[in-house]
């Protein structure tokens, strides 16, 4: 099993991609403690991947908390014994044209998206420095490297979070920290689910045309990015045994955006 004993944060994980993501390491081996502000909700997706509860466990957590992801962290540390991997999942979307997008609804979603990373970074990279190891992995989007209509606070923290993973590569090398972005398309999740018939209210088309040509358009055969097609992708970058991958951003969209 590829993660054997590692200990995983998944941030956002009580459901959509980061649940599986926690499915996915937990068959490989890992502890993992599913990191989502509904605790309840965290705690039953942790017993239905392990009932025991010795190896996945539920953490509540509002991303957007210094104090919260502070005392989150450090209790995971407490309960499993380190922290080795971080994936920074945890996020929300919003869909307005900018000059009707409310500033307070901006502020909450870079404050989720962005800042969210930043504070799971620095929690977990202080632990990581500890141990001379770890991957963090952050959750981007094909809107990291392109842009849509209506999705301006989004795209531009998807395009931050790129910038931050740099970062977060070239400081933590000499710790043995890797850092990397996984980029997905769309993957029908509740998330994605909840924008079409936004988009479509927004666009004046219909929810099939939302799907068919903003969403699926570009992509090589019509397809959505599933929540196991992502899943993989973390479990490589996770696994990856060397500093020969970190920096990057793993695009996993069906061929909308190639780089």
């Amino acid at each position: 099993m590829r993660l054997q004993d590692k200990v995983a944060v998944v941030t956002g994980a009580a459901s959509g991609i980061g649940k599986e993501i926690a499915i996915t390491f937990a068959r490989e081996g890992a502890r993992v403690a599913i990191a989502d502000l509904d605790l309840k909700a965290a705690e039953g997706a942790a017993h239905e991947i392990d009932s025991t509860g010795h190896r996945v466990i539920g953490v509540a957590m509002d991303v957007s908390d210094e104090a919260q992801v502070d005392a989150g962290m450090a209790g995971v540390v407490e309960r499993l014994g380190s922290i080795d991997v971080l994936v920074s999942n945890a996020g929300i979307q919003i869909v307005a044209p900018i000059v009707e997008f409310d500033f307070a609804q901006w502020k909450k979603m870079i404050a989720i998206h962005l800042d969210g990373a930043f504070l799971t970074t620095r929690a977990a990279l202080r632990q990581m420095q500890r141990q001379k190891s770890g991957s963090i992995i952050y959750m981007g989007s094909v809107h990291s490297k392109e842009a849509s209509r209506l999705k301006a606070p989004y795209v531009s923290a998807k395009h931050a979070i790129i910038g931050l993973a740099k970062v977060v590569a070239k400081q933590g090398a000499e710790y043995g920290v890797r850092s990397n972005v996984i980029c997905p398309g769309y993957v029908l999740t509740p998330l994605v689910e909840k924008q079409i018939p936004e988009q479509a209210r927004e666009l004046g088309i219909s929810e099939d045309d939302v799907v068919k040509t903003v969403m699926l358009k570009e992509t090589v055969d019509g397809a959505f990015t599933t929540v196991q097609d992502v899943a993989e992708a973390a479990l490589f970058l996770a696994a990856f045994p060397t500093n020969a991958l970190t920096g990057q951003s793993l695009i996993v969209s069906h061929g909308w955006c190639m780089e």
